[in-house]
């Protein structure tokens, strides 16, 4: 009872520390009758077990590898259940209001044009650089640690002309060196841009020819 506190006996106390392990509503059942103690509430003998820091051996956790009782059961059929059910590709609410269709185009933050090509999972694979799309068009898959370096600076310009393939390494020599100690290829006139791009190719080259003769 709230407000008061509650004697127990010490046959009382033995029986509750001894059962402390079973769930709340058989705790108390069992423990009213066996006591006739019409006075005590479950909610009296949850606060009594933590007061006394009796733990019951459960963590309120899914154990691994344990089964859940309603696996592989269906909800059983309600009208008004069913009214409020989500169906498979139904959009409510804001998301409405922000669903994009697939073929949609945006610009990202870093400045590259993106369009929509699928509503699937993962979320971030939905949008793909129009860039991309297109050079691949042109000239296939991307190999692997390879990347597109925009040629003209401009970076909404997808024509698959103005991209060069390059290896994924190169781009931080491009971008002026970890302490840009170099001109930066983006920073750079457009007359200084190819020269910029074959002195980080040679000096790539070079480094990868000494590594595999070391």
């Amino acid at each position: 009872m709230k407000g008061r506190s509650i004697p127990y006996s010490p046959a009382e106390l033995a029986w509750l520390e001894t059962n402390r392990s079973m769930p709340i509503a058989d705790y108390h059942r069992g423990f009213s009758v066996a006591f006739d103690r019409e006075d005590v509430s479950a909610a009296n003998l949850h606060a009594l077990r933590k007061r006394k820091g009796w733990r019951t051996g459960r963590s309120g956790h899914f154990a691994k590898g344990q089964v859940p009782a309603n696996k592989g059961k269906t909800m059983p059929y309600h009208p008004n259940s069913a009214a409020t059910r989500f169906k498979p590709g139904e959009r409510r609410g804001v998301a409405v209001k922000l669903y994009k269709p697939i073929g949609t185009e945006r610009l990202s933050k870093e400045g590259y044009v993106e369009r929509k090509i699928h509503d699937g999972l993962p979320l971030q694979s939905r949008w793909r650089a129009v860039h991309l799309i297109r050079w691949e068009e042109a000239n296939g898959p991307l190999p692997a640690g390879q990347a597109l370096k925009c040629l003209d600076g401009d970076r909404t310009n997808t024509d698959p002309n103005n991209w060069a393939e390059i290896p994924r390494a190169l781009l931080p020599r491009l971008n002026g060196g970890r302490h840009k100690t170099r001109l930066a290829f983006d920073e750079a006139s457009p007359e200084l841009k190819p020269t910029i791009l074959a002195t980080a190719k040679l000096a790539h080259a070079s480094r990868l020819a000494r590594k595999g003769t070391a």
